[in-house]
């Protein structure tokens, strides 16, 4: 029987092949995009969750109390060594800090070097306690004395091989900053992807006081450290929390002691509060759109098989004539949803592997911590094969089993006399209600579509308030004394380079921390902050910032004396005229200076923010780029001649430069990755709309063929029977409007929220959403529509 029950679905599947094939890309198209959110999210849970005793784990992190909390994801230096040493219930504790602009050479024995690395991210300073706590496998060395002493390294195996080629690693030297040489002492394994702290070279801890002074280790105001702890068996988490307080105010003064706040956060939400990609609000929101997406094409493939349910009753009749019980006749129809489905899935499988490398290109892209390697070989693993298996069941039960109940239940007598009519088959309202449903789905993505498109054009428009084209970035050494004149000299000489300055930073910048400040006479801090750049005498003829009172800073004021701050700052002061603050004092970074001059208002940071108060110090000695116009016609031959001048000047420091509007242009990552996968969904969803409505209109067609066939016996036009179907349509459609407009408009209003200059969800997007759904609906069911309005009534009405 089972032999016979495959024979007559292969029969089935490839002479109905059309409908079957429409049928399978629905299918597995919402399938497809289910796999792709799940292999994302359980990409994105697994972070961090393979540490050994990861359920006594803990992070200590700092709040910094100011004007507002500034939380971070550092602790002491210190506080690492105080908890491993005073506290019994302790049972390790590891801190590491990570490089930021450090060179990394290999020397040649002549003084100079084979090879020259700027690393930043991914190299650390650490404690051996390190490697044992977050189960680092080892390839050679002793894990625990490899970073016990100063001036050693150790290497992953990606980066002994690009440090050392193919050569033997283990004893060899590095150069860090050209000033200290460090000893290969250990290679572990690469860092896992599903990690945040993927880090390829570790540098010993104790090499810190070696390059900063015996000190270094003891600064308890400084937050430069990430402080991981362990404690015993049985230890309850609450104890450390009540004990750090104590510390606190031990190794702090009242003073200081009351601007900080330490907190513990268990370790398996290192991806997820503070420092994570992926907020766990955000994930659950992706689990329901995927569920939503394969809810979606089990929907259509439901409407299409009872769509098609009346072209089978007679083979229903005969075999219930011929003595198949109902649940033989819901077995065979189960087993041909069951070979359907397989094959959908495989399709689907083969769209999620091609779809993959895509997303793991555009997850590194936005993220430069994120190293995904997404493939269809995850399904198989043991955390996901469970869900997977039940996600094929539960397809296979969802399409399969209503249809062949209806098909199932059909009458034999009325089947081989052809009187079964469509409500034998399924009431409308349901299948209504399914389609409904999509059209809400998509009405949804659609104005999602249009309102991030509307708000990044937008965001392109604002004005910044300075000049970002043609302007180089280059970023300087962050150890050691740059000679910065003898630089400025070289890139002068460069064709095609019209102004050099140096500062902090670009007007905006990513590190745009508050810093508290006192105004005039006043010896408290004022009850806003202001943001600090550090900049020369060129620095706003570079950028075209232009003065409304007072003179711009002094090339002679070599102590960071001069001061400019911007007109937001001196209208929060409650000061009418910017001439007023000229002359006067003003604390800012610990020390007193002076306002020289006010600045016309720029912006300082991302869209999200206002502008800010702004102050401006002319503070040479501390600058951390440089900044270099271009003439645009000589661009591209100025940018070797700017790394030339570089290495005649710096020829130990590793060349790093890149153009202000790609720095800029990362203040919109997130918002364009939102985009891309907003109207990668849309599509989607508009898709599987765009399949159910097909199987609705076959429906319809079936189920008003009598209607259909009488009304043109007695005259009815053709465009008279195409509004007699459409008319189903626009009803749904704008019912489901009806429930997408509010829910969109607030959903993507409370998104707008965040920016400070942004769109409104108008009644232009709103129309523009129910204009497109209409175009893509009359696409979708005209031509069927037009085939069932055209067709010779005689064909209805034939057995009457």
């Amino acid at each position: 029987m089972i032999i016979h029950y495959l024979r007559v679905a292969r029969r089935h599947l490839w002479q109905h092949w059309h409908v079957n094939l429409i049928s399978l890309l629905g299918l597995a198209i919402g399938l497809a995009s289910g796999l792709v959110i799940f292999l994302l999210v359980n990409y994105m849970f697994s972070f961090d969750r393979y540490h050994p005793h990861l359920d006594r784990s803990y992070w200590i992190v700092t709040d910094i109390k100011h004007e507002t909390t500034q939380p971070t994801d550092a602790a002491p230096r210190p506080l690492a060594d105080v908890l491993r040493r005073d506290y019994a219930f302790v049972e390790s504790a590891v801190r590491l800090e990570t490089f930021f602009g450090r060179t990394l050479s290999i020397p040649n024995g002549k003084r100079g070097w084979l090879k020259k690395f700027g690393e930043a991210r991914v190299v650390c300073f650490t404690e051996p306690q390190y490697f044992e706590m977050f189960g680092v496998e080892w390839v050679s060395g002793n894990p625990k004395t490899a970073l016990a002493a100063p001036n050693t390294i150790v290497l992953s195996e990606r980066y002994a091989r690009k440090y050392f080629d193919n050569a033997p690693a283990m004893g060899r030297i590095l150069r860090l900053d050209n000033r200290t040489n460090l000893t290969v002492t250990g290679i572990v394994k690469n860092p896992p992807a599903n990690t945040q702290l993927r880090y390829d070279a570790f540098v010993s801890y104790a090499t810190i006081p070696v390059l900063e002074g015996p000190s270094a280790l003891a600064d308890w105001q400084g937050l430069q450290a990430m402080c991981f702890v362990r404690l015993r068996e049985g230890t309850d988490p609450n104890l450390l929390r009540q004990r750090l307080p104590a510390i606190r105010r031990k190794y702090l003064s009242p003073k200081e002691a009351s601007m900080f706040d330490y907190h513990v956060l268990p370790l398996a939400e290192l991806n997820h509060q503070r420092s994570g990609m992926a907020p766990r609000p955000i994930l659950y929101a992706l689990i329901a759109v995927g569920i939503l997406m394969v809810m979606a094409g089990c929907i259509n493939f439901i409407n299409l098989a009872t769509a098609r349910a009346l072209k089978r009753a007679r083979e229903v009749g005969v075999r219930k004539v011929m003595g198949s019980t109902r649940w033989q006749l819901i077995g065979q129809f189960m087993l041909e949803t069951s070979l359907l489905v397989l094959l959908a899935m495989v399709v689907a499988l083969l769209l999620t592997q091609l779809t993959l490398p895509l997303v793991n290109h555009t997850l590194a892209n936005a993220a430069d911590m994120l190293r995904p390697d997404l493939s269809i070989a995850n399904v198989i693993q043991p955390r996901a094969i469970g869900w997977f298996l039940g996600l094929l069941v539960g397809v296979i039960l969802l399409s399969g089993l209503y249809p062949a109940l209806v098909l199932a239940r059909f009458n034999p007598a009325k089947a081989l006399t052809n009187q079964l009519t469509t409500r034998f088959v399924g009431r409308i309202t349901v299948r209504q209600g399914l389609i409904w449903g999509q059209f809400v789905l998509m009405q949804f993505f659609i104005l999602s579509v249009l309102v991030i498109s509307t708000q990044l054009q937008f965001m392109q428009r604002v004005t910044w308030g300075f000049n970002r084209e043609s302007i180089q970035v280059v970023f300087l050494p962050q150890r050691g004394i740059v000679p910065r004149e003898p630089l400025r000299e070289q890139w002068l000489r460069v064709p095609g380079v019209e102004v050099v300055t140096f500062g902090s930073d670009p007007p905006a910048s990513p590190y745009n921390r508050p810093s508290a400040f006192s105004y005039h006479t006043a010896t408290e801090p004022e009850s806003f902050e202001t943001r600090v750049r550090a900049i020369d005498d060129h620095y706003l003829s570079l950028f075209g910032l232009s003065l409304v009172a007072g003179r711009n800073v002094r090339p002679t004021d070599t102590t960071g004396h001069d001061v400019l701050v911007n007109e937001t700052l001196v209208k929060q002061l409650g000061i009418s005229s910017p001439n007023a603050v000229v002359g006067k004092s003003i604390r800012v970074k610990d020390t007193d200076r002076v306002i020289v001059g006010v600045v016309r208002d720029f912006r300082s940071g991302d869209l999200h923010q206002p502008v800010l108060p702004i102050t401006l110090i002319n503070d040479f000695p501390h600058s951390r780029v440089a900044m270099l116009r271009l003439n645009p016609a000589k661009a591209s031959s100025a940018q070797r001649g700017i790394q030339q001048a570089w290495d005649k000047v710096l020829p130990d420091e590793v060349y790093h430069g890149e153009d202000l509007l790609t720095i800029m242009n990362h203040f919109t990552e997130i918002e364009y990755l939102l985009a891309g996968l907003v109207q990668a969904l849309a599509l989607v969803a508009i898709g599987l709309s765009c399949l159910g409505l097909y199987g609705l209109v076959t429906f319809l067609s079936e189920a008003k063929a009598k209607e259909i066939g009488v009304r043109r016996v007695l005259g009815a036009r053709t465009e008279q029977l195409l509004w007699l179907l459409g008319r189903e349509f626009g009803k749904l459609l704008g019912l489901g409007f009806l429930v997408a407009a509010p829910i969109g408009a607030w959903v993507l209003s409370g998104w707008l929220q965040q920016y400070a200059h942004r769109i409104s969800v108008n009644g232009w997007l709103l129309a523009g959403t129910l204009i497109l759904t209409g175009l893509i609906t009359a696409l979708t069911v005209s031509r069927q529509a037009l085939k069932a309005a055209r067709m010779n009534p005689v064909h209805y009405l034939k057995s009457e």
